[in-house]
């Protein structure tokens, strides 16, 4: 089976969360046509909901069960998600995503920006209403590190970094929303938990990491193969390798980093409860390093 059917396997174990995630990001979309109907679409093409999905199976193999307020909160971390990739579409000057045009491309940059603004105002909205300082503080500080990642890959471009600097670019651009979202239906409740955070940022590097290593040695219609390579964005296979034109020697050791930071995720799921949840989230790391 392929990376796509094995994840849908999973997810489905969280097919009523996911839907009602889905169901409120669409309900707060308050805006003119022909940019309403667009929004809506580009919201609910079919898409992974990895980060949300990962937090419900984390949160309900202890609990057993989710509140709808703490969905709510997840819903705030998919727009935050959505709205990245919506100026990413600006950046990449991308013309489709998800099968459909792109904000941008149908409706100009200046728009796409607005429009990127908007679906994170109507995060922070979210988060505000639920009434948790603490959530409030989380998701500011994600933002500040994601925006902060992404300012310092367009100074680094076509500089071979170090691996430290490599993952913590990662950590910005990717691991800390993962991380957030995994702690948010904790802090919902006042509480947090370390083994969650753990996971978050492990997985998220991983995550990260992997699809660096798809960007060079797997095409797609999307999204050619080496692109990255040629914006001067160098990531750990460049780093390794010493060499923009010699890659390939760094990717058995970006496979081995990649591995690396799978096992500290499986190292923080290790102790909880054994339920279809556990196994969803071991079945993920699985796929993470098999792909």
């Amino acid at each position: 089976m392929t990376f796509e059917n094995n994840y849908q396997n999973i997810k489905k174990i969280a097919n009523t969360e996911i839907g009602f995630i889905e169901d409120f990001m669409v309900q707060n979309i308050y805006t003119r046509e022909p940019l309403k109907s667009h929004i809506i679409s580009f919201l609910t093409a079919p898409s992974k909901r990895v980060r949300p999905l990962l937090s419900i199976l984390f949160y309900k193999s202890i609990f057993g069960e989710i509140s709808n307020e703490q969905l709510k909160a997840l819903c705030a971390v998919e727009l935050i998600h959505n709205a990245s990739l919506v100026h990413d579409d600006i950046i990449d000057q991308s013309e489709t995503r998800r099968g459909q045009i792109t904000t941008s491309c149908q409706f100009g940059n200046k728009l796409g920006v607005i429009c990127g603004d908007y679906l994170l105002s109507i995060a922070m909205k979210i988060v505000t209403e639920l009434g948790s300082v603490e959530l409030l503080k989380n998701f500011s500080n994600t933002l500040n590190k994601m925006c902060v990642g992404e300012i310092n890959q367009n100074f680094d471009r076509f500089k071979i970094g170090t691996i430290d600097e490599y993952t913590e670019k990662s950590k910005n651009k990717t691991a800390y929303l993962f991380e957030t979202a995994l702690i948010t239906p904790f802090l919902i409740n006042d509480d947090n938990n370390e083994k969650a955070s753990d996971f978050g940022l492990n997985t998220g590097i991983a995550f990260q990491i992997r699809d660096d290593l798809l960007n060079l040695t797997k095409s797609d219609s999307s999204k050619p193969a080496k692109n990255d390579i040629a914006d001067g964005i160098y990531n750990a296979p460049v780093i390794y390798a010493q060499s923009a034109e010699k890659y390939a020697d760094g990717v058995e050791k970006t496979r081995n980093l990649l591995n690396n930071y799978i096992n500290n995720a499986k190292i923080s799921v290790k102790d909880l409860p054994n339920n279809e949840y556990k196994q969803g989230l071991e079945n993920f790391l699985e796929l993470l390093g098999n792909d």
